[in-house]
C-alpha cells in the first residue's frame, strides 16, 4: 500500500508560479510512475504530467508543455510538478498518482492518488 500526500497548492496571480510536492510512503518508490492530474469543478479529471518508473523520461499535456515540469526525487519518496506561467485556466484541484506500470495517460493507469491540493489563480 502507498499513501500519497500533496503540499504546495494556494492562490497566487496569474503569471506567478508555484511549486507542488507529493510524498509517497513506503518503498521502492522509482519502482513507480508517477503522474499529476488536475480536475476543475464540473469537468472531468485530465492528464497534467508523468514522469516513468525507473528511467525517468517525462510526457506533458499539450496545455502545460514549456510552462510546467515534473521532476522526482526518489531518496526523498518525493515528485515535484514545477508550474510557471501560471493562468486562470490552471485553476483546479491537483490530483499525484502512482502506478506501478509504463502507461501514464489516464486515471486508471495509476493505483493509488493523493488527496489532491487546490490552486487557485487570479486573473
Amino acid at each position: 500500500q502507498v499513501q500519497l500526500v500533496e503540499s504546495g497548492g494556494g492562490l497566487v496571480q496569474a503569471g506567478g508560479s508555484l511549486r507542488l510536492s507529493c510524498t509517497a510512503s513506503g518503498r521502492s518508490f522509482s519502482s513507480y510512475t508517477m503522474g499529476w492530474f488536475r480536475q476543475a469543478p464540473g469537468k472531468q479529471r485530465e492528464f497534467v504530467a508523468a514522469i516513468v518508473r525507473y528511467g525517468g523520461s517525462t510526457s506533458y499535456a499539450d496545455s502545460v508543455k514549456g510552462r510546467f515540469t515534473i521532476s522526482r526525487d526518489n531518496p526523498k519518496n518525493t515528485v515535484y510538478l514545477q508550474m510557471n506561467s501560471l493562468k486562470p485556466e490552471d485553476m483546479a484541484v491537483y490530483y499525484c498518482a502512482a502506478g506501478r506500470g509504463y502507461r501514464f495517460m489516464r486515471p486508471g493507469d495509476y493505483d493509488y492518488w493523493g488527496q489532491g491540493t487546490q490552486v487557485t489563480v487570479s486573473s
